[in-house]
């Protein structure tokens, strides 16, 4: 059967980037209920840009098979989203005078540790400290969890370059399958 030129695509739910992005959308909406006031504005922002952060990988991986052009702007769409996110809990730290833990700080680096455990991609893993922490560590994990999604979004975007220069796009592919098919012929 001859390879087609429409490459698999989807798959979002295996990319660790998405799973991440998974987590931090389930950690903001727990965030808000517990530690915002329902009818602040920033609620909807803070939960629709981590829904934009997932949702975008979805549409940005299944979009992949015919517009490698797409996946990329959606992906840096995904990217965009989280680092808006990102300022929201800085903001949120900032105006209330609460520490912005260092990315090496102790508590950073255990946060980064618990994530890199195997099969720790998951909001389960998360939850007792999302749900029973202060508003300072919680908004401080989460800080940490988007920094991990956004270096894995950024390697995403390098990757899905790469694959362009080697592979082309959708036309190319067009172009090459048509170009055997007529050979074949021959």
């Amino acid at each position: 059967m001859p390879q087609s030129f429409i490459p698999p695509h989807g798959g979002y739910k295996d990319l660790l980037s998405y799973q991440k992005a998974e987590i931090v959308y389930d950690a903001t909406v727990r965030f808000c209920k517990r530690f915002l006031d329902k009818r602040d504005r920033t609620v909807d922002q803070m939960i629709q840009a981590a829904r934009s952060g997932k949702q975008n990988i979805i549409e940005g991986t299944q979009a992949s098979g015919t517009s490698k052009e797409m996946e990329i702007k959606l992906i840096n769409v995904a990217r965009a989203s989280l680092e808006e996110l990102l300022s929201d809990y800085q903001d949120y730290l900032r105006v209330r005078d609460l520490e912005i833990w260092h990315k090496d700080s102790k508590a950073a680096l255990a946060v980064r540790r618990l994530g890199m455990k195997q099969n720790n991609n998951s909001y389960a893993t998360y939850r007792t400290y999302i749900e029973q922490r202060s508003a300072h560590t919680v908004a401080n994990m989460i800080i940490c969890l988007i920094h991990q999604v956004n270096y894995l979004l950024d390697q995403q975007l390098r990757r899905l370059e790469q694959d362009f220069l080697e592979n082309g796009g959708l036309r190319e592919r067009m172009y090459r399958a048509r170009v055997k098919a007529r050979a074949k012929k021959r």
